[in-house]
């Protein structure tokens, strides 16, 4: 990042990730980690399985707690802090294994969040009728409105339909910064195809968006920087086609020639 325009407008950074460092025993999960997100900005991290990029999420979003580092949220520091005073904060993250509360139908499965103090306190109280809000939701992250899909125990519906609930649940919370976990993983063409204009629409709505991700040609469509990462290291940093065409790169893809 030009750390210039960093100082020019630092109002433009929602979140600011600084040396952060976890191990688990004698494995380094992630090692000094640092990095800046703008506002509007959809950011991509990237790497080889095993690389950190989920324990990375589970540090901002503090599901672990970080040896070392920092994370500064709209300029208040989130280190330590729990996972529900961070989603009140306006940070929503979906998870690689979904899950739903599986016994109840879909819609009601985001009643929580719709119900929750953040939404509360941007609502002033005023909740509306949260069932045709939750339908609103869904529909628009692809559920057909009158389908009975909608109305199904959560756990019985197919993963498509199951990864749209993970950024619906998102959705419902109003947050400003939206970490999606491979919310591509296990979909088909189709169903990608008519996903990614919904994480479009959240850009042209100014909703700030980390996205990790393995499909990369998807990814690299939507995304305006990448964060690389090897066995807990950042290797790269950048424009998506400049970052793949760094050498550490390519050998953490493609094995080293050697």
């Amino acid at each position: 990042m030009d750390d210039n325009k960093q100082q020019e407008d630092p109002r433009d950074v929602i979140l600011s990730v600084q040396g952060l460092s976890k191990s688990f025993g004698g494995v380094h999960a992630v090692i000094g980690v640092g990095f800046d997100l703008r506002q509007g900005e959809l950011l991509g991290i990237i790497g080889p399985n095993g690389s950190g990029k989920t324990t990375l999420v589970n540090l901002i979003t503090g599901y672990v707690k970080p040896d070392s580092g920092s994370v500064k949220y709209k300029g208040t520091d989130i280190t330590g802090w729990m996972p529900y005073q961070i989603a009140r904060l306006g940070i929503a993250r979906t998870f690689q294994m979904v899950r739903p509360f599986a016994e109840l139908p879909a819609f009601k499965n985001l009643i929580i969040p719709l119900s929750s103090p953040r939404v509360r306190q941007l609502s002033g109280g005023r909740y509306g009728d949260r069932d045709s809000v939750a339908k609103d939701l869904l529909e628009e992250v692809g559920f057909e409105r009158e389908s009975s899909v909608t109305y199904k125990a959560a756990g019985s519906l197919p993963h498509g339909y199951l990864k749209r609930l993970e950024l619906a649940k998102c959705l419902a919370l109003r947050a400003d910064l939206i970490i999606l976990d491979e919310l591509f993983s296990g979909l088909s063409i189709a169903e990608l195809a008519s996903l990614v204009p919904v994480i479009e629409k959240l850009m042209v709505e100014g909703k700030t968006v980390v996205m990790i991700e393995h499909r990369l040609r998807e990814l690299f469509r939507i995304a305006n920087r990448v964060v690389a990462l090897n066995f807990g290291r950042v290797i790269g940093e950048g424009e998506p086609a400049a970052v793949m065409e760094n050498k550490e790169v390519k050998q953490a893809y493609l094995g080293s020639e050697d």
